[in-house]
């Protein structure tokens, strides 16, 4: 007997001598008031039903087994408490109802004698939470009704809300955002039961960072927050109906506002049911056998259980939903978490590194801090202009390449900008109407538009430009991403900008990029450099650390990375034969994928569009320490920490899908092999996916690209083909990339 586990044993012993000293006379009133039926032997498996008493004042009723409570069973400690369900050779295993003396319950899932899975706490206060747990916690999903009338419903993660919530007051006031243990934290949108609302970040329950503040009246600031007013700076926009001097403090929001927008702290468990561990009066080495087994998480009470290779919630780029601990995670020990191992050494050593947020701040003193200046003031006079209530339906001269405003920026300001300390610039707005349609098509709200790319240090640079001389950036909350232009592809967006439209209006869940705004900065002076940029949605904008990255076009020329393991990151961006997996979805998501791509395919086709390439994105749900994938046979195409039926439902295509990679592995062979030979060994992922690079037309240059190479490569293998031939490759390569998991 090691002294380790012997220690174990003595902590829990002295817990429940302690618990027992104030609440002994209570048991037999308690025990004597409850009844057990006894079942038969035929329904129970043969198993002897038994009724005991121990020394210690503990008593059981119900199936036994080699020592063990073992079955259905009722068990009655000392102190009052009182557990009624399913055993496993001496743990709670199963379903169960779990009482103590205050009067609070759970009723719900256990699995070595910890309160997991589904299940309903009710407190003493008449507290109520509904939903899952994880070592004796709150962990996943839940609702929880609090006895002050208040009510979350959201994500947790150790027994706090965590990730994803809404909390709503008694008094009407109501917040729905990103929480970080127990707080407003990322994210966020309050509305107060007046009807004014703050759109924006939120830092340790407070209102920090870019935000807007909207009246009832359509008013809103605009500007950036903290509870330190020596940072906060913003602007005030008047509504239409609003006259008279505008007179209000920001920092109201911090005194009196949220003085009644306080976060209820909720019933604490007293005694979890994982420490009460029965003194069976059986062998002494037998049970530190079974405890051994089990590997009980005792840490788990006070939250510490959990490490940070577990259950993992993030909103910095990382995973939202609750991964399953990989195996060598402190306390985790059991026989099905073992089973998930890779089986054989043939499979290819993956390794997955941490994730990292893309490009670099631009900040005074970067070379194009003026254009980024110039082009946040140009969106937020383009964004902010007063207009007439948006119809989505357009008229056909809105799509007219001729349909664009000018608007002259002096520094010292005019009557329609406000003054700023970048150079003199013109600004173009290329067919606002329709632009600002997609907006409203796309569900786009402007003051979150704006916050998002024009707030301070809203704009990232990627490190180096694309294969086509463009500059990328992104905005600091990954929403939206700007991809300066040539001349040329302007001109294609715009001329395929009605058959566009009406696609993305017509196919809800299209895959082609969203394009949301297509502007100029023209510098004024000697120069008179022009620089056309377009606004985009960031594929990659998601809640689930994207591990690995393809862009896929069907092609086999040049379409390699050449890359060692170890010097993959999760933003290199992998091509077609680097691919080594084939995408197992749910029937019925894989049909809507096949009908979405032959439609996407047939508009660009029209268009004469080419080069064109899917740009897919994994997030790998089971993950060991060493940061490697962990595989499994099961044959459901969800996997392990799967969705709920709700969450299913709100699966929109190509937007974090559940799905199995099925590894596999090319032939060696002087001919490319596109696609592997499936290993029937697979990985439980979430896919990211979508249509990009659609601005390429098949002209000249590429015509003379294509019958150049064609001399040289197999003309079937280069990208530079006909926009027909392109297209019909395009869909026979993902129809084989994606497949049906049954």
């Amino acid at each position: 007997m090691s002294n380790g586990l012997t220690g174990i044993v003595k902590v829990w012993e002295a817990k429940l001598k302690k618990s027992r000293v104030t609440a002994r006379r209570r048991t037999n009133s308690i025990f004597s008031a409850m009844s057990v039926a006894h079942v038969d032997d035929d329904e129970d498996n043969g198993l002897p039903h038994v009724d005991k008493s121990f020394p210690n004042h503990d008593t059981y009723s119900g199936q036994w087994s080699d020592n063990w409570p073992h079955g259905r069973g009722t068990c009655s400690w000392a102190d009052g408490c009182i557990y009624e369900g399913d055993w496993h050779r001496g743990w709670m295993m199963g379903h169960g109802k779990f009482t103590w003396p205050s009067g609070a319950s759970y009723e719900g899932g256990f699995k070595d004698s910890y309160m997991e899975g589904s299940g309903v706490f009710v407190g003493s206060s008449n507290e109520r939470y509904n939903g899952t747990w994880q070592s004796d916690l709150r962990h996943g999903r839940g609702i929880c009704d609090y006895a002050n009338g208040d009510k979350y419903e959201g994500h947790w993660r150790r027994g706090l809300p965590d990730g994803k919530g809404k909390y709503s007051w008694i008094n009407g006031n109501q917040y729905v955002g990103h929480w970080r243990r127990g707080r407003m934290n990322g994210n966020g949108t309050m509305v107060w039961a007046n009807g004014n609302r703050y759109d924006g970040g939120w830092e340790a329950g407070l209102p920090r960072g870019n935000g807007t503040f909207r009246w009832v009246d359509g008013s809103c600031y605009v500007g950036v927050w903290s509870k330190d007013q020596s940072e906060q700076s913003g602007t005030y926009y008047p509504s239409s109906s609003h006259s008279g001097s505008f007179d209000w403090d920001p920092q109201e929001v911090y005194l009196e506002n949220l003085s009644d927008c306080r976060i209820h702290p909720g019933e604490e468990i007293s005694d979890h049911p994982s420490l009460k561990i029965l003194n069976w009066p059986c062998d002494g080495e037998d049970m530190l056998k079974n405890l051994a087994g089990k590997n009980l998480r005792a840490s788990s009470v006070d939250g510490g259980g959990l490490s940070n290779a577990g259950s993992e919630y993030s909103f910095d780029g990382s995973s939202e939903s609750v991964r399953d601990l990989g195996v060598g995670s402190p306390g985790l020990g059991r026989a099905e978490d073992l089973d998930m191992l890779p089986k054989g050494s043939g499979r290819p050593h993956i390794v997955i590194k941490p994730t990292k947020k893309q490009g670099n701040t631009i900040s005074k003193g970067h070379k194009n801090y003026d254009l980024m200046l110039n082009l946040q003031l140009g969106i937020r006079h383009a964004v902010g202009r007063p207009a007439p209530s948006t119809t989505l339906d357009l008229k056909s001269s809105a799509f007219d390449p001729r349909e664009k405003v000018w608007t002259r920026f002096p520094p010292s300001g005019s009557k329609h900008t406000p003054p700023h300390q970048s150079c003199d610039f013109r600004w173009k707005d290329y067919c606002p109407l329709v632009f600002r349609a997609l907006r409203q098509l796309f569900k786009v709200d402007a003051a979150d538009y704006m916050i998002s790319l024009c707030g301070n240090d809203a704009l990232r640079e990627l490190s180096s430009p694309g294969k086509s001389g463009s500059f990328f950036y992104l905005t600091n909350d990954d929403r939206y991403m700007i991809k300066t232009m040539k001349k040329s592809e302007a001109k294609v967006l715009i001329r395929m900008l009605s058959a566009y439209y009406k696609h993305v209006r017509a196919f809800e869940n299209t895959l082609v990029t969203k394009f949301y705004g297509l502007h100029c900065v023209k510098l004024t002076g000697a120069a008179q450099k022009k620089v056309r940029f377009v606004i985009m949605g960031n594929l990659f904008r998601t809640e689930y650390a994207i591990h690995r990255r393809f862009d896929l076009k069907g092609s086999s020329h040049g379409r390699l990375t050449d890359k060692p393991e170890s010097e993959i990151e999760p933003t290199t961006t992998l091509k077609d034969l680097d691919l080594n997996f084939i995408f197992r979805l749910q029937n019925s998501w894989f049909r809507d994928l096949c009908r979405q791509v032959d439609k996407d395919c047939d508009l660009l086709e029209q268009e004469r569009i080419m080069d064109y390439s899917l740009l897919v994105g994994v997030h790998f749900r089971d993950m060991s320490n060493a940061g490697e994938p962990l595989h499994t046979g099961a044959r459901t195409p969800l996997g392990n920490g799967s969705p709920d039926l709700s969450q299913l439902a709100s699966i929109k295509l190509g937007d974090h899908m559940p799905a199995r990679a099925e590894l596999t592995i090319r032939k060696n062979s002087e001919e490319a092999q596109l696609v592997g030979e499936p290993t029937g060994e697979y990985y439980n992922v979430v896919l990211v996916f979508g249509i990009i690079d659609i601005l390429q037309d098949y002209d000249i240059s590429k015509k003379l690209e294509h019958a150049y190479k064609s001399f040289q490569y197999d003309p079937t293998s280069i990208s530079a083909v006909d926009p027909k031939q392109y297209s019909k490759r395009f869909r026979d390569f993902i129809f084989r990339v994606f497949a049906e998991d049954g």
